[in-house]
């Protein structure tokens, strides 16, 4: 048997609409994983957010947080980080926006935010992940590994705009939803992320699976040998990466039951 590195994003992919791993998920993870598969989960999440989920599978999985700003082995030993430059952070801490846009940061070991939103912790009730409240010049940029604002489309389009003309390609700029705009240093995605993976585990990009559902997802799906895309991902998607594969959709543990086929389980 070939081993392969099966890869997957979370929330609107892996995840259900409950922002849980359905036990039909959980089962067919642990058995691609006795066969002896790789496993990792790929995600805008924090890492800390993410343990909970690896946790629970039972079986070694690595972990790309961040977007691709940190990358940690089924042990839980840091094999990569990559942060925004201090004076770029401060620089994006400092941007003008609406005061219904929420300013976070993900650091090495916490959430900070700049105002309370109780709706953002029900995304997080399954792994008990929270945020602390930090006024913004408070904030030195030190040890951010992402700059994210949440809020109306428009306006982020507008800060994105901001971000972009200051910054250039020193920052990675991307979305998770139409309303999270996520900001690492240049560089820094899932895909190259995927790419320090698969050189650790000795893999060619053509033994990789891939499952993602929205533009932070691009480069990752991009690199894969076999990319699949959910039923409900974002429009533009399947555009950016068109050997995708078009698969259910995440609510009905799609992914799961793709790879039980593939796998013939």
């Amino acid at each position: 048997m070939t081993p392969r590195l099966i890869v997957s994003d979370l929330d609107g992919t892996l995840l259900g609409a409950d922002h849980d791993l359905a036990p039909r998920t959980v089962e067919v993870l642990r058995a691609l994983a006795e066969r002896g598969h790789h496993l990792a989960f790929a995600s805008g999440r924090h890492y800390q957010d993410m343990l909970a989920y690896r946790d629970r599978l039972g079986v070694p999985v690595h972990l790309i947080s961040t977007n691709g700003a940190y990358l940690h082995d089924p042990a839980g030993r840091l094999l990569a980080a990559r942060h925004l430059e201090a004076a770029r952070a401060r620089a994006l801490i400092a941007l003008e926006r609406p005061a219904e846009v929420r300013l976070n940061l993900y650091r090495d070991d916490d959430w900070l935010i700049d105002a309370e939103a109780p709706r953002l912790l029900a995304l997080h009730a399954a792994t008990g992940f929270g945020y602390r409240v930090v006024a913004p010049e408070a904030l030195d940029g030190e040890g951010v590994g992402k700059v994210l604002y949440i809020g109306d489309p428009d306006h982020l389009a507008r800060l994105e705009a901001q971000a972009r003309a200051h910054h250039g390609e020193a920052l990675h700029i991307t979305y998770s939803t139409a309303n999270a705009l996520e900001i690492m240093a240049g560089g820094v995605n899932k895909g190259t992320a995927l790419t320090a993976l698969l050189e650790r585990l000795g893999l060619a990009p053509g033994a990789c699976l891939a499952f993602g559902d929205n533009l932070n997802d691009t480069e990752m799906l991009s690199l894969a040998g076999e990319a699949q895309v959910m039923a409900n991902a974002h429009p533009a998607l399947a555009g950016r990466v068109p050997q995708a594969r078009r698969i259910g959709h995440h609510g009905e543990a799609a992914v799961a039951e793709w790879l039980s086929e593939r796998f013939a389980l």
